[in-house]
């Protein structure tokens, strides 16, 4: 039996003749009133350990299963010129601590991180949120410096590190990682990006541009690493496939992942964004396998063959034609990297025609995302920005160590910087680094929080987004995994346009977004037909959807089509 529920409905006023979107929508910075004390504590020295540059990522997710989503923050340790391996750093300090805030609501946040169990052990980067056991409430994933933890949600917002029980540990240094159910089991298996070949030890000098000081060293000095595909057993135990995947076989620097079905051939596949180097696509062949297509799909290198520092990642249908597209953020002079889906299997590298190479020439770019910050039915571009080298002024004229972050919104396929019109959060620099993204006041537009490098995050509200509707939807697997990542969801108005979009948490930098797949649809007033493609293969429709809602959508326990 077809079941939907709307779970929260709004009443959205809107007019047949609208104004321009961004004359209605401003973005209002409000860390200061939300209760969010973290500061990310990079804690630099003079040798100039890599670590120090990149920052921490956060996640947006229900820790205690009370129907607010909630804050969490990686941070690093305390280090100093004596930090080696067999004296790795010191998180014991609370100002070292990941950070945990539950949502009190009315934008309030309360700091439950010694209750959580969640404050780390280690020097840390990136999360990852999914509900791995299939019981109900979402677990989370840390990544870092020597290795990954695992933490298991009780349900109430108590998390045990399992890593070790769960046989989930990853060595090295583990960046963004994705939760995904990769051969259509029921199952939640972990693919975790891997950085580089680097520790302690081997951390050479490097000097700067002007040769008076030491400096942080280019990635081209370390070696590339493969990244980690974990099989879910089903049993809270997890088997190492990376090898039998393929998946081991392709050396990277992953910072950045997104997963969606890009040739729509019924299976998830992987976009790796990759430092300095070519970036990796991974098809899924099937039977548990992957090929790397990048190259022959058009997504490696830009549009002159040339590699560049891949960062952030998201994978997305940006002009809903139904195919998935992709953008890299970079650093300065490379130019954000836009690839537009052409079906087949093929990306065409889009970045000049679109307008977002000339509008980030001399952008660096961490976290992003193919957000709808208006609702106006096309997805649009966010970036959390800020150089990675704290002495860039001093090496290149005209370039800036922080950065404000910028939006790109989606001219129907062509892109403009519309960061000005969003308010003075659009115009205040920083070394931004992760971002997650989320309705987190349920009033129907997506608001967005950002981790910066050693300093306050920021937290900023969505301000008039609902201006125009909207529809987010909340998937159940019973066959597929029970979060729903992997289901492929489209919505269709009264006027035939289309819209698609992928359940998941993974992408941006380091980080985790709400799982809810949500579209603006203008001034559409309801959904004619609202389709979910699950992992397991089955297809469920519904009919005559009414907009600016949340609605629940529980997959069937019988097979086929409903």
């Amino acid at each position: 039996m077809r079941r939907l529920m709307a779970v929260c409905a709004l009443a959205v006023a809107a007019s047949i003749d609208r104004l321009p979107a961004t004359s209605r929508v401003t973005f209002t910075d409000v860390t200061g009133s939300s209760g969010v004390t973290f500061r990310h504590a990079a804690s630099k020295t003079s040798v100039k350990f890599l670590p120090e540059t990149m920052g921490g990522g956060v996640a947006i997710f229900d820790a205690d299963g009370d129907g607010r989503l909630d804050l969490f923050f990686t941070n690093g340790a305390a280090v100093n010129p004596n930090t080696s391996s067999a004296r790795p750093p010191d998180k014991r300090d609370p100002r070292f601590w990941n950070r945990l805030y539950r949502n009190a609501g009315g934008w309030t946040f309360e700091d439950v991180t010694a209750r959580s169990g969640l404050a780390g052990t280690r020097y840390d980067f990136g999360a990852a949120v999914a509900d791995y056991d299939n019981d109900g409430d979402t677990d989370l994933l840390v990544t870092g410096l020597g290795g990954t933890t695992l933490y298991r949600n009780d349900g109430s917002g108590v998390f045990t590190d399992v890593t070790q029980a769960a046989r989930a540990v990853v060595p090295g240094w583990s960046s963004s990682a994705a939760f995904v159910d990769y051969d259509h089991d029921g199952r939640l298996d972990l693919f975790v990006g891997r950085y580089l070949e680097w520790t302690w030890d081997t951390n050479p000098v490097c000097l700067s541009a002007d040769g008076t000081g030491r400096a942080y060293c280019h990635p081209r000095h370390f070696a590339p690493i493969a990244s980690v595909l974990l099989h879910n057993n089903g049993d809270g135990t997890f088997t190492d496939a990376s090898t039998s995947s393929g998946i081991a076989a392709h050396a990277g620097k992953a910072l950045g992942v997104a997963i969606h079905d890009y040739d729509r051939d019924g299976a998830i596949d992987l976009f790796v964004a990759n430092d300095s180097m070519q970036q990796f696509l991974f098809r899924n062949m099937g039977r548990g396998t992957f090929r790397e297509a990048a190259l022959e799909a058009g997504a490696a290198y830009d549009d002159d063959g040339r590699s560049f520092a891949g960062m952030g990642v998201d994978l997305e249908d940006y002009d809903n034609d139904g195919w998935p597209d992709a953008i890299v953020t970079t650093l300065s002079l490379e130019r954000y990297a836009l690839y537009r889906g052409m079906g087949q299997g093929r990306f065409e590298y889009v970045s000049h025609a679109a307008g977002v190479g000339r509008a980030t020439l001399q952008s660096s770019g961490w976290g992003t995302k193919f957000v709808d910050f208006d609702n106006d039915g096309y997805r649009d571009v966010f970036v959390a920005q800020g150089h990675v080298l704290d002495t860039v002024s001093r090496a290149r004229q005209g370039f800036e160590y922080l950065q404000p972050p910028l939006m790109l919104r989606n001219e129907r396929g062509a892109f403009a910087d519309v960061s000005a019109s969003l308010g003075p959060a659009f115009a205040r620099p920083a070394a931004g680094r992760g971002a997650a993204f989320a309705d987190l006041d349920d009033d129907g537009d997506m608001d967005i929080v950002i981790s910066n490098l050693d300093a306050e995050p920021t937290l900023l509200r969505n301000d008039g987004g609902n201006v125009n509707h909207w529809l987010s939807v909340s998937l159940r697997g019973t066959r597929s995994n029970r979060p729903g990542i992997g289901a492929i969801v489209t919505v269709v108005d009264e006027q035939g346009r289309a819209r698609s979009g992928v359940c998941s948490t993974a992408s941006s930098y380091q980080s985790a977004s709400d799982r809810r797949v949500a579209f603006g649809l203008g001034d559409a007033k309801i959904a004619r037909r609202v389709e979910v493609r699950w992992p397991s293969g089955t297809v469920q429709e519904f009919k005559d959807v009414p907009v600016d809602r949340i609605l629940e959508i529980v997959e069937p326990a019988g097979d086929g089509r409903e």
